[in-house]
């Protein structure tokens, strides 16, 4: 069962994440404070991290960066990412970030679980 870790605040987003994987296919931990996102992926090496790029005081994208810097840090290949995003010009936003993969909000079950899927049967990209 993969293991998805939420890195977000709105509780929207939250629900949109919890009922697009809402059945006993993942295990899903929740973070609604993006600056304890890269202890919580070293203490369980989630196999995805969802992230809104609306979070808080660091932004889905300086959270995609100490996500990919910690896994560095220890040597490990950097963790799959995907970003939330709000509008078509976050792209480059999310690409410069150096995260796995992003969708649009608001996505749909289908596109959530592809994405995942997709970045479950590749490799972890290791770009520091």
């Amino acid at each position: 069962m993969p293991h998805v870790l939420v890195v977000a605040e709105e509780a929207w987003v939250l629900n949109d994440v919890r009922a697009a994987l809402a059945d006993d296919s993942y295990r899903l931990t929740e973070v609604d404070d993006p600056r304890v996102a890269a202890d919580s992926w070293n203490d369980d090496h989630p196999d995805v991290i969802i992230a809104d790029l609306q979070i808080g005081s660091m932004g889905g994208m300086a959270v995609t960066r100490s996500l990919r810097d910690a896994a560095a840090v220890q040597g490990e290949p950097a963790p799959n990412i995907v970003l939330l995003l709000d509008r078509g010009a976050d792209s480059f936003l999310a690409g410069r970030s150096g995260a796995s993969a992003w969708l649009h909000k608001p996505f749909t079950s289908h596109e959530l679980r592809s994405t995942i899927a997709g970045l479950l049967s590749e490799p972890a990209d290791d770009q520091s």
